[in-house]
């Protein structure tokens, strides 16, 4: 959770380049200046502080996860049998060793975590589920919701 003093204050120039750049991160600094209302030399100015005040983290490559054979996504609940910091951190370094886990959140709920899982298919699923999943420090129990369809995710 960001602490107050790490909120960092943008203008209305910083936020239509961060606008601009959510939807297309390949855009050249010239035609991202001229969408903005800038020239290129303030504009790149701009664009390096919001990338070292931490604003702006990455730029990556969206793919289509069905083209890669990736295109069965669950949902799962996690119960935690405990929910002390070391457990926490422990629970959490698991997951980030995991690859078939696309997000993690921690959730205020009858449920600790809920995990957005990608995976080839159903039996692709069952066996992280069962052999990486379950296998996570301080699990007690988990809950599967199978996605049928995505009708809006970041990537579109």
């Amino acid at each position: 959770m960001p602490k107050p003093s790490d909120i960092v204050e943008l203008d209305d120039f910083d936020r239509k380049i961060v606008a601009v750049l959510m939807e297309d991160g390949r855009i050249t600094v010239t035609d991202l200046a001229q969408r903005v209302g800038l020239s290129k030399t303030p504009c790149q100015v701009r664009l390096r502080k919001l990338i070292d005040s931490g604003v702006i983290l990455g730029f990556r490559a969206v793919v289509d996860p069905a083209k890669l054979g990736l295109d069965h996504v669950a949902f799962t609940e996690i119960k935690l049998s405990d929910t002390r910091e070391q457990a926490l951190e422990a629970f959490n370094a698991g997951v980030r060793r995991i690859p078939e886990i696309e997000e993690c959140h921690m959730i205020a709920s009858s449920f600790d975590y809920l995990l957005k899982v990608r995976t080839a298919d159903i039996r692709r699923y069952r066996i992280v589920l069962g052999e990486r999943i379950t296998s996570l420090p301080h699990v007690a129990s988990t809950s599967t919701f199978v996605a049928m369809e995505t009708i809006k995710d970041p990537s579109g």
